[in-house]
């Protein structure tokens, strides 16, 4: 429906996320992949979704003169935010397993933004997503870190693999979002546009 409408438009999507790529695929989307290797480093002011606003808008800037009039980059950032800390991906199975035992019988929210990048302007939206988790076992934690490896997760947790069967209690807002992507605001968006 919406590719259609679409159809003057060229959308890239600046993500090697496989879960992205299968969003976009799911909704019924033609795409482009194009990948820069970005440094994510981001000011140390920054809180919650202005991290990932900054870092979703720093990954479309890397694309600054190469985009053709008819083209829509989409680029995107997601952290888990608890005790005023930005969690992105595990550096290794300790720091995994320290950031599970962290969210183990907590709540902690997860933020994604999203950039929209054209020749004319550049859009950029969030979403926030409140994830309450059961008290993990340390057995539990050490089990799902070697059988799922989530070292390319924020938070170093899938909600759509094991532990999120297991030991998320209660989700308030998108559970797409958690997964890395808030598909109906995304959605919402290139409607307008289109």
């Amino acid at each position: 429906m919406l590719a259609t409408k679409l159809q003057k438009y060229k959308l890239i999507l600046a993500s090697g996320s496989p879960r992205r790529q299968q969003f976009f695929k799911d909704l019924d989307l033609d795409f482009e992949i194009r990948l820069k290797e970005i440094e994510e480093v981001f000011p140390a002011e920054l809180q919650a979704e202005a991290i990932t606003n900054y870092l979703a808008e720093l990954k479309a800037s890397a694309f600054e003169g190469e985009l053709n009039d008819n083209e829509i980059l989409i680029t995107s950032d997601t952290i888990v935010w608890h005790n005023n800390n930005a969690l992105g991906k595990p550096k290794d199975e300790q720091d995994a397993f320290e950031i599970l035992k962290s969210l183990s019988n907590a709540t902690h929210e997860v933020i994604t933004s999203v950039c929209f990048k054209t020749n004319a302007e550049t859009t950029v939206m969030y979403e926030v997503t409140q994830v309450t988790f059961n008290e993990l076992s340390d057995e539990a934690i050490r089990y799902y870190i070697e059988n799922y490896k989530p070292f390319d997760k924020a938070g170093a947790y899938g909600i759509q693999e094991w532990i999120g069967f297991v030991a998320v209690s209660k989700i308030e807002g998108s559970y797409a979002n958690v997964m890395g992507m808030p598909t109906d605001k995304v959605y919402e968006y290139l409607s307008k546009l289109a």
